[in-house]
């Protein structure tokens, strides 16, 4: 389980950066910062992929109602037209800025980090050693979820709410015979390769 030992060896406060979405062929790249209270943690933060939708939605709305979080988004015109690696630290600057106050620190999930001004390190693995990487996992997919939920509402046939934009069968199925939404990534392979083979209006 992940816990404060990253945290504590940093100057205070110290923010924890995560992302949900950059393997998805659809929908925007989501970052979180979160800055954890000295007190009262919720029980259970544990790096997102481990937990349950309804576990996440209960620990994303308790973090939330105890810590700083600011939230990152860029959407699917920036990371067609910048790279998702690019729009995916952009997210993550974002984030860090939407905190109500700034960190002395960043702990960033992942082997690379942003171009800013923030004393920083990233941690490879880190929503899985770090207690406040783990919570920005939590907000950044909870919060990514429920956008593509919205999304299958606004677009239906494709699954979004299902598969969340990643390339499932039915999602590829449904892109050679629809053709493509403005939340698809025109600029991934697999996205073009998918309208390319099929009759939909892209």
């Amino acid at each position: 389980m992940p816990d404060l030992v990253h945290e504590q060896a940093c100057p205070a406060p110290v923010a924890g950066v995560d992302e949900a979405g950059r393997g998805p062929l659809a929908g925007p790249v989501v970052a979180a910062a979160v800055i954890l209270p000295a007190s009262g943690l919720p029980d259970g933060i544990d790096d997102s992929k481990r937990l349950t939708a309804s576990r996440r939605a209960g620990l994303a709305a308790a973090i939330r109602a105890c810590a700083d979080v600011g939230l990152g988004i860029a959407e699917v015109e920036e990371i067609d037209r910048l790279n998702i690696l690019a729009a995916t630290m952009l997210a993550m600057t974002r984030a860090v800025a939407a905190l109500g106050a700034p960190p002395a620190f960043v702990l960033v999930d992942g082997n690379r980090l942003p171009r800013w001004d923030w004393p920083s390190r990233a941690l490879v693995g880190g929503d899985r050693l770090s207690l406040s990487i783990a919570a920005a996992s939590i907000i950044a997919k909870h919060e990514r979820d429920q956008m593509m939920i919205a999304a299958d509402l606004a677009y239906p046939g494709y699954g979004f709410a299902a598969h969340k934009g990643y390339g499932s069968a039915v999602h590829m199925a449904a892109l050679r015979t629809l053709g493509s939404t403005p939340l698809h990534r025109t600029s991934f392979a697999p996205v073009a390769a998918a309208l390319r083979d099929g009759a939909g209006p892209g």
